[in-house]
């Protein structure tokens, strides 16, 4: 009688453990590069090279990170940021991915910057079944959910910013007279894919002149040279920080004043604007969808007063003016929601279901009425812009937002 009670009890003791750790294995799901207490992240960027203004934006993601770690990991989880300079290169982006994805082992990689950087690499972790999230870049393949469901975008396509700069001159310079400078890859391509498929059939009258650069070339100016003698009368400035500070600066010194366009990629007071000349830059047009940290309206508002305590506490060293630094911290804010998303199932396929789960999420660092959507068949979380003038030494918002949403 005691034995078989003592069975019994056993028993019980037995199935209410296995009861407890089997519902606890059935809550909790990883893949390699996530465990109970890390979540292991890898990254790309121009950290040097032609690009290398934009290396702004992982160390302020590193920074963003050591801010959720501080404050206590996502359900518990501390990140691990693990970054590295692939200095705009495609084939030394292709080296750091591997070693991320071999050696590290990280659980996807998030917000790899440069159109030539990812092209490289989409393929290699697309056959992993790797996430490529929130790459940093605006080319329109991003958003292919059907022949690439490992690759997410983030911010507004180059194809749409370019049909809201199309919209914009039709409506307001229906005869124009428009040189394009534009860097020689997909990057470039995009924008003018963009301001043709906008103009629509007014585009081979409008276009007067197609100048092409290579990021290999230290200098632009005898494209600029060229173009202003194409008798253009809008400059559209499809290019790199580098290369963007160089046209505004060029422009001033042949005494050429277009309507200037510059991508929102290369429209940063900081590493831009300010090295170019302020007096070089009155009256430029762009389009923005984030909030500028050089532009007083936002002192009170509540988003960017976050923004400027996370500065000031965990990137004391950042410039306030660079819009890197107000991209690295949107990006990062929309990562860390995706993964507080994910609860503890924090499988690859798992975080890319919850990154195409996005509805009206809105960073602190978005301008009124840009908000962030996806889905299953949609991977281009944002689609608005609003354009804006540089006057002083900030930019001013004008107009609504627009969307340049491409049909599917």
């Amino acid at each position: 009688m005691l034995v078989s009670q003592h069975l019994r009890i056993a028993a019980l003791a037995t199935a209410v453990i296995a009861l407890t750790s089997g519902g606890a294995f059935a809550q909790k799901k990883y893949d390699t590069g996530a465990t109970d207490t890390e979540i292991k992240i890898g990254n790309i960027m121009p950290y040097s090279g032609p690009a290398s203004a934009y290396g702004v934006i992982g160390k302020t993601e590193e920074a963003y990170f050591k801010k959720i770690n501080a404050e206590g990991g996502i359900n518990g989880r501390k990140i691990t940021f693990i970054s590295y300079d692939d200095a705009y290169s495609p084939p030394k982006a292709v080296e750091q991915v591997r070693k991320l994805v071999e050696s590290d082992e990280v659980l996807f990689v998030f917000n790899p910057l440069g159109t030539p950087s990812n092209s490289a690499i989409q393929k290699y972790l697309n056959s992993k079944k790797i996430p490529q999230l929130f790459v940093a870049t605006g080319a329109t393949k991003w958003n292919d959910p059907k022949n690439f469901p490992w690759t997410m975008g983030w911010q507004p396509s180059y194809q749409s910013e370019g049909r809201i700069y199309a919209k914009y001159l039709l409506k307001d310079k229906p005869g124009a007279k428009i040189g394009v400078l534009f860097q020689n890859d997909d990057f470039g391509k995009d924008y003018l894919k963009g301001l043709k498929d906008g103009l629509g059939d007014k585009a081979a009258a409008m276009i007067v002149m197609e100048e092409s650069y290579e990021t290999s070339e230290p200098s632009i100016d005898g494209h600029i040279v060229k173009l202003k003698a194409s008798g253009a009368d809008v400059f559209f400035s499809v290019t790199t920080p580098k290369f963007a500070a160089q046209a505004i600066k060029k422009l001033a010194e042949i005494d050429w004043h277009p309507t200037h366009l510059v991508v929102n990629v290369s429209a940063s007071v900081g590493s831009v604007i300010k090295p170019a000349g302020f007096e070089n830059a009155q009256g430029i047009l762009s389009a923005a969808y984030a909030k500028d940290a050089a532009d007083t309206q936002w002192d009170n508002d509540p988003g960017m007063k976050k923004f400027t305590e996370f500065l000031a506490q965990y990137y004391p060293d950042a410039n306030k003016l660079d819009s890197s630094t107000v991209y690295g911290y949107g990006a990062a804010q929309t990562l860390v929601k995706v993964l507080q998303m994910c609860g503890d199932d924090l499988t690859r396929a798992n975080v890319m279901k919850q990154a195409a789960s996005l509805k009206d999420f809105t960073p602190d660092t978005l301008l009124p009425g840009v908000k962030i959507s996806t889905s299953a068949t949609d991977f281009a979380p944002i689609e608005q812009l609003q354009m804006q003038r540089f006057k002083g030494e900030k930019w001013e918002l004008f107009g609504e937002a627009i969307s340049g949403e491409i049909e599917q």
